[in-house]
């Protein structure tokens, strides 16, 4: 009997010793990731917060000089309109790009025949490299007769219509390009949300009548919410910081009517040399990021407790 408490302590110590080591090889595996992190975000959005307050001469901070960045971004006048660019990307992106990747991962799913190559050839566009698809679709929106889109409105005695260049309508041709680009990756996530529902859910609606309308719309989308509401904040996470699109495409064209925040930023640090207005802009980005970051993470909580 006296032996007994001696063994269930030298069980704490070898369970305690298991768990110490493991912890030891689970930070070994993961010093690789931290450096990097430190290295190519913690530590330069902490050093691009600090120099926002020095005035900046090149990329070397000069002189200390407070708020004054922040207040002559906030003033100048391609400010609010590059704020507005951003709003619209966004609300353009939900408009035209939120819906497709649902309604194609539900046909799919409902799909008998065809299926597979049906899911290749949807993929295809995710896997052609970003720059190379936004030049495509500059040739496509090309202004003159020789750009695709043109090319077919001559067909039909059309004349030539300026796409990119009609600045009411260069950020919904931006998104457009975006959406085809991008829709693959998020269809794939809905098709394996879709997957996941009971198929005892889609058995006792058959049986009940529902036909393939009833059941999305009392069995899939609602079995969906969850998975839709996430995607629905990532998405505005994801288009607030677009800079490729507008750089590649039009230039932030014409007349400034598709530069974006994450697009003036760059032209302010790499183009008109402003290095301390550029890292005043993007600690303003992290801030709007970082709290719909925050909502994005709150209601990520919610949804996997409601799972």
């Amino acid at each position: 009997m006296s032996t007994q408490p001696g063994i269930e302590k030298q069980r704490v110590k070898v369970k305690h010793k298991v768990a110490r080591r493991n912890n030891i090889e689970g930070w070994i595996l993961m010093l690789p990731m931290v450096i990097v992190l430190y290295l190519m975000i913690w530590r330069p959005t902490v050093m691009g917060a600090i120099w926002s307050t020095f005035r900046m001469k090149g990329y070397t901070p000069h002189e200390f000089i407070g708020l004054r960045n922040y207040i002559e971004v906030v003033k100048d006048t391609q400010f609010l309109p590059t704020l507005w660019n951003t709003v619209m990307y966004v609300f353009w992106s939900l408009v035209v790009g939120y819906l497709p990747p649902v309604i194609l991962a539900i046909m799919i799913n409902e799909m008998v025949h065809f299926k597979n190559g049906f899911k290749i050839v949807l993929y295809l566009p995710q896997i052609v490299p970003g720059v190379a698809a936004l030049l495509m679709w500059y040739y496509i929106y090309y202004p003159d007769s020789s750009g695709l889109l043109n090319f077919f409105l001559a067909k039909f005695g059309i004349d030539p219509y300026i796409w990119l260049n009609d600045g009411r309508f260069t950020i919904l041709y931006i998104v457009i390009s975006m959406t085809w680009s991008g829709f693959a990756g998020t269809m794939v996530l809905y098709y394996a949300a879709v997957q996941s529902i009971s198929s005892e859910l889609y058995e006792a609606a058959i049986i009940d009548g529902a036909g393939m309308l009833k059941r999305v719309r009392y069995v899939t989308i609602p079995q969906l919410s969850g998975v839709l509401l996430l995607t629905f904040v990532k998405q505005i996470i994801s288009v607030f910081q677009v800079v490729e699109q507008p750089l590649v495409m039009t230039g932030g064209g014409p007349n400034g009517a598709s530069t974006s925040l994450g697009y003036q930023l760059y032209k302010y640090g790499f183009v008109n040399g402003r290095a301390g207005h550029a890292m005043a802009l993007g600690v303003i980005i992290f801030f709007i990021l970082i709290t719909l970051t925050v909502l994005y993470m709150r209601l990520n909580k919610k949804v996997e407790e409601n799972y």
